[in-house]
């Protein structure tokens, strides 16, 4: 196998480049530095003393001991080691152990931009042709005061391309979840259709809507999101129908970690009588639904893919697999080439 099938192979493997990808729940990170491996990459996530993020390679340049061990002096990390000081920066500021040491001023840990949104922290990891981050348009239901969201996240022991074609298959609902409290209705057969979008495509039922999970969105607007609706039954709580908005963060090549915001269009006093409802009600009956994704795709052989048989439920997934595997092959080229990868269509 050649050097850029390699490189492309680690892209689809391991999450392409050049995105924003959300990393861990806010309420996981406090004053200790926390090591996390996302995308194949050992990274330190850590708070100042005014409570702002950061996120640095857990690599400390002098002798490579990890930076999430160290301790954390609120304007900058210290490593356990040897008490090497390292900003939000990735610059050195000291290096106690000698009084002159050449690190010192340098920029010798890799920065990741990161910021905190709506109770999850994302970060940006760019290649070496796209060190810098690329805008990020959230959707309407992680930007608009007019929803309510809850993010719940899980740790998934498979890679990072089953969540999405688990979320990219509305047919499983009626099935997998048939027992669920709001996906237990509709037609178990139906016919599917692609819609192309501004970002990405709509996958739908051609002869059901509003009844059970019946479509699904996927996009790209700097990072790859995906979006559903469920319609709720008046029992549940005031507001329009119940909305996930999810992300898939690759973690190696066999797992993966899940971020589902729950939405719902309520505001006012309905807003804070659902949120209720959500978490002294609905919350325990979503993680069940949650629970039937994981156990079906932690089953599933790592080679899955080579012994399919897909038919015409399976186009959306198909679709966005070949989206991932062709912006690997555009960054894998253009990193051999040393230009930057064009903008995908």
């Amino acid at each position: 196998m050649s050097a850029h099938q390699d490189a492309v192979d680690a892209l689809v493997d391991l999450g392409v480049r050049n995105r924003w990808y959300p990393i861990a729940s806010s309420w996981m990170i406090r004053d200790r530095p926390v090591p996390l491996m996302r995308l194949g990459e050992r990274i330190v996530v850590w708070r100042n003393e005014n409570g702002e993020v950061h996120v640095l390679a857990d690599r400390c340049p002098h002798r490579g001991a990890q930076l999430s061990k160290g301790w954390n002096l609120g304007d900058r990390l210290a490593c356990w080691y040897h008490g090497l000081e390292v900003d939000g920066s990735g610059t050195v500021l000291a290096m106690p152990a000698i009084g002159d040491c050449p690190l010192v001023g340098t920029q010798a840990v890799k920065p990741y931009p990161a910021f905190e949104h709506m109770g999850g922290i994302f970060a940006y990891f760019g290649d070496e042709l796209h060190p810098e981050p690329v805008p990020f348009e959230y959707p309407e239901e992680l930007d608009s005061p007019e929803w309510s969201a809850i993010l719940c996240t899980s740790h998934w022991r498979c890679n990072y391309r089953y969540a999405i074609d688990n979320v990219m298959d509305p047919m499983h609902g009626a099935y997998l979840h048939a027992e669920s409290h709001s996906m237990g209705r509709g037609d178990k057969d139906a016919r599917m259709r692609v819609r192309d979008t501004e970002h990405g495509l709509i996958f739908e039922k051609i002869n059901q809507r509003g009844v059970n999970f019946d479509w699904v969105e996927f996009a790209d607007t700097g990072a790859h999101w995906m979006r559903l609706s469920i319609p709720y039954q008046g029992n549940a709580g005031p507001g329009g129908a119940f909305g996930i908005v999810g992300f898939v963060t690759p973690i190696d090549r066999e797992n993966c970690r899940v971020f589902f915001w729950r939405t719902r269009k309520v505001e006012g006093w309905e807003r804070a009588v659902w949120r209720f409802m959500y978490k002294h009600k609905l919350e325990t009956l979503h993680w069940d639904v949650l629970e039937q994704d994981r156990i079906v795709l932690e089953g599933m052989p790592n080679d899955a893919w080579d012994h399919e048989f897909l038919y015409q439920h399976d186009t959306g997934l198909a679709r966005i697999r070949r989206s991932i595997e062709e912006e690997a092959e555009r960054q894998a080229a253009a990193l051999s080439a040393g230009e930057p990868a064009a903008a995908a269509e």
